[in-house]
């Protein structure tokens, strides 16, 4: 749908509005197509994307107060609109039985003696110095992250990782 057709298909709007809201998206259309590429890297969906966007600012155009800024923020509105596409994927649990699924953990596992020595020093560290590291290691989560889901500060958090890498070194025997 293009931008006038859903001008022309929506409620309540005043002859003022109309042209400058147009006169924007036509504008910023290109730069709009851009950014969503780059968020979605998907060209059918960046088209989609900008669509829905511009209809969603087209609703609140009202609410622009410096139209100067009209390029940043239909560029949240992209934004946002990608962020609400994954909030609309619903996985869906499967019927088959867990035992049932293939077994891959042969080629997850590492068996090196390197492997062993590391799993054993990590179970050796304090719980309170192994998990932050786990959860930043292998979980990827930020020190912020970290602090919230132990109840720490980030400092806290952040001196837990930096002692934690120290015991582990330690115990590897490694200087650094």
């Amino acid at each position: 749908m293009s931008v006038s057709a859903a001008l022309a298909s929506a409620p309540s709007t005043t002859a003022s509005e109309a042209p400058s809201f147009e006169a924007l998206a036509e504008t910023h259309r290109h730069s709009l197509f851009k950014y969503a590429y780059r968020l979605s890297g998907n060209k059918e969906i960046a088209e989609d994307l900008v669509q829905d966007s511009l209809l969603r600012a087209w609703r609140s155009f009202g609410r622009l107060q410096n139209p100067a800024a009209a390029l940043g923020w239909m560029k949240t509105i992209v934004r946002r609109e990608n962020a609400r596409r994954f909030e609309r994927i619903q996985p869906r649990e499967s019927a088959m039985p867990t035992e049932e699924l293939p077994a891959q953990h042969a080629q997850d596992y590492d068996t090196s003696t390197d492997a062993f020595v590391l799993r054993r020093a990590l179970r050796a560290l304090p719980a309170e110095y192994r998990e932050p590291l786990i959860l930043q290691v292998l979980h990827g989560y930020s020190q912020q992250e970290i602090a919230a889901r132990l109840g720490l500060t980030a400092a806290g958090a952040g001196t837990r990782l930096f002692r934690a890498r120290q015991k582990l070194r330690d115990a590897l025997g490694e200087r650094g």
